[in-house]
């Protein structure tokens, strides 16, 4: 086990003090942003304008996470892309920091066309889509190349088709990424460290699963509710990527974090099928080309960020373990109740597929 510390920094103000900062603070608050990790830049927009009917289209897109996440700045990409290959023909309003409603919300509000597109956690929608339950499954995707061997290939583009209905059109794959643990009570290195912790989870059965299977007590909980409840200490503990650790600014009410990168989870892209049967064919393609495009580049940003962004959160005064693969076998071994009892209901073939496919891309 490797543990990465330093030394211990100020405790951040609470946000609900955020009006009472002085002049002086606010000026030390903009040097900090401006030295706020850099986000690779937006790739210049390729292929010709699509010629659509001459009809103007305006779309509004709604994420969960905030403006600082990989999530928001693949939209950017999304909308630079679609507002200039339509020539100004379909306009994309961002909405972050689930501003129009949470995952499922947004699902819901896509079903009933009060809401154009959404690009969701698969996690949450399980209920719906229990095939979605294979990504949440414990250590499954050895490494991101895996995943994206997946998601891109006939498996991922069958769970697209798959997830066509419902009043919704699925067009695409995007990252949300391996998932750590943080807390506020003591370094994890363990399963028996867990014990007792009340740890944030989606809104998901097989997440309480794994949590309970650990341990933990597992508390479901919207994302947009989980800095406050982390803050009042209504929970010990989530689990997300770094970079959403980081832009949530997770680590200003947890100390302690593990890397244990026990889920890859993707994002899928999501169209409200009231709107997409609005669009003419050449406008339905070029959302799927810029979903792919969004997908791919969204990826980049998050992998490229990774490392730094932890790293960044050890400056800070994170202490961050990592745990060493004897140590993850042990954690694994603990879960291999989670997949015999999900085999079934997720579906065996879809498992071994997936398996199958990760040893061939290693």
């Amino acid at each position: 086990m490797k543990t990465t510390t330093r030394s211990p920094r100020t405790l951040p103000l609470r946000r609900s003090l955020v009006s009472l900062l002085t002049a002086g603070v606010l000026g030390l608050g903009s040097l900090s942003a401006a030295a706020a990790t850099e986000m690779p830049p937006l790739p210049e927009v390729k292929g010709d304008v699509v010629q659509g009917n001459g009809k103007d289209y305006s779309l509004k897109f709604n994420i969960g996470l905030t403006q600082s996440s990989a999530q928001y700045r693949g939209l950017e990409y999304f909308k630079k892309i679609v507002e200039k290959r339509s020539d100004g023909h379909i306009q994309v309003q961002m909405f972050h920091s689930a501003q129009l409603g949470d995952d499922l919300q947004s699902v819901s509000a896509l079903q009933a066309g009060t809401l154009e597109m959404t690009s969701p956690s698969t996690s949450p929608m399980v209920n719906m889509f229990p095939q979605f339950a294979v990504f949440d499954l414990p250590f499954l995707f050895p490494k991101p190349e895996v995943a994206d061997k997946v998601l891109d290939g006939e498996i991922g583009q069958r769970m697209l088709k798959e997830a066509s209905t419902k009043g919704l059109v699925a067009i695409g794959w995007s990252e949300n990424g391996y998932r750590q643990l943080t807390n506020s009570k003591r370094p994890v290195s363990k399963p028996a460290d867990l014990e007792g912790l009340k740890i944030r989870t989606m809104q998901n059965p097989i997440h309480l699963d794994i949590w309970r299977t650990l341990g933990a007590n597992p508390t479901p909980m919207s994302f947009a509710e989980l800095f406050t409840a982390l803050e009042q200490h209504v929970v010990d503990g989530q689990e997300n990527p770094w970079i959403t650790i980081k832009s949530s600014k997770f680590n200003e009410v947890q100390q302690y974090a593990t890397e244990t990168n026990h889920v890859y989870t993707p994002f899928i892209t999501l169209v409200s099928e009231r709107f997409w049967n609005r669009l003419p064919a050449d406008y339905q393609q070029l959302l799927r080309d810029a979903a792919k495009q969004m997908g791919d580049y969204e990826r980049h940003v998050s992998r490229s960020m990774n490392d730094q962004i932890k790293q960044e959160l050890a400056d800070e005064g994170m202490q961050i373990t990592e745990l060493t693969p004897a140590q993850v076998k042990v954690f694994q071994d603990k879960l291999e109740p989670v997949y015999a009892d999900w085999r079934d209901k997720i579906g065996g073939d879809l498992i071994d597929s997936i398996r199958q496919a990760a040893s061939s891309a290693q």
